[in-house]
């Protein structure tokens, strides 16, 4: 899909390292967060869409949403549009799923699989969430394996910052949620969804 000349790109600090959001009109395009300094931030967004993007203060409602978002402040950014355009059908259900689960929530691989259809299509949502480019937006951190453990993440700093955001939403206790993420799959038999989100 060819963008539109109207791409912009706001990049700012929060509690959770430089964020960098790409967006036209009122449709966000790619989000990255997470990162040590603003030329890292932008270093992370799609190329492609950064050649036709200008640096502006994009949106600068969103912007002072996900300050208080980052900042503890429980902000609800299921609202935010997104485009969805790249997606498959399922992959499009997957996501309005998603971002269905509210805050201080979670839900497992397999059980957003069942929501969007599709039962036993646990490793399709976790490839979903690993491609996920709204974070935040689209809350891939409180998808978690159906044993209670968080699993993998594709930001910086990886489960570490899934732990966070949860600890941050829901109060968890960041060493117990870390030993949970280092914790071995079972003996059970049972694969463990491979997914860095």
């Amino acid at each position: 899909m060819a963008l539109a000349n109207t791409v912009q790109v706001a990049s700012f600090v929060t509690d959770l390292g430089w964020i960098a959001v790409v967006g036209a009109d009122t449709t966000v395009r790619q989000l990255v967060f997470g990162y040590p300094s603003e030329a890292a931030a932008l270093a992370a967004l799609n190329r492609e869409m950064m050649d036709r993007a200008r640096l502006a203060n994009w949106c600068p409602e969103l912007t002072k949403r996900l300050k208080q978002y980052t900042a503890g402040a429980p902000i609800d950014l299921s609202d935010v549009p997104v485009d969805l355009d790249h997606l498959t059908e399922f992959q499009r259900r997957v996501i309005t799923h998603c971002r269905a689960i509210g805050y201080g929530r979670t839900s497992s691989y397999g059980a957003l699989a069942r929501a969007a259809g599709s039962t036993g299509a646990a490793r399709a949502v976790g490839n979903t969430m690993a491609a996920n480019r709204y974070p935040l937006l689209v809350p891939c951190h409180r998808v978690i394996n159906s044993d209670g453990s968080i699993g993998h993440f594709s930001s910086p700093d990886g489960p570490r910052m899934k732990a966070r955001l949860l600890n941050l939403e829901q109060g968890v206790n960041l060493e117990q949620a870390a030993g949970k993420m280092a914790r071995p799959a079972g003996r059970s038999g049972k694969k463990r969804v491979a997914s860095a989100c």
